[in-house]
């Protein structure tokens, strides 16, 4: 069985270190970006199982890096992260349809389950969709 491949993108090479780390001994193929445009080009060159997405990076920040990802891509599982769990911003990712929030001070292990459980799942609700607009495959 192929291991899912989750890029993690973020400012900060400890927290990519740490969680990459904890990706993998869970069985995941991981992928590492630095910025909001750094992640849009690896998510061109071959989209990822899931996406793990600081919302705090200079230049292009989280939330406008999953705006660009959601224009092309509506069904790619993004997983914001942040240290501040009461940001503002979490209103602005709901709207843009984020799978999920990991908060860098809680258990990572726990989180990591967490990403588990929905990467199981979304394949569900993906035939779910799909039988509930048969339009919006046509193209």
């Amino acid at each position: 069985m192929e291991k899912k491949k989750i890029l993690v993108v973020d400012d900060e090479p400890e927290f990519i270190e740490m969680i990459s780390l904890r990706l993998e001994a869970n069985g995941y193929e991981v992928m590492t970006a630095f910025s909001g445009d750094e992640c849009l080009e690896k998510i061109q060159a071959g989209t990822p199982d899931a996406v793990l997405l600081d919302v705090l990076m200079p230049g292009v920040d989280g939330i406008e890096t999953l705006r660009r990802i959601r224009k092309h891509n509506k069904e790619l599982p993004v997983f914001i992260v942040t240290a501040h769990p009461n940001d503002k911003r979490f209103k602005q990712a709901r709207k843009l349809d984020v799978s999920g929030f990991v908060v860098k001070t809680s258990d990572l292990n726990e989180e990591v389950s967490n990403i588990t459980n929905i990467l199981r799942m979304s394949p569900m609700y993906k035939a779910k969709k799909t039988k509930a607009h048969p339009k919006a495959k046509r193209a």
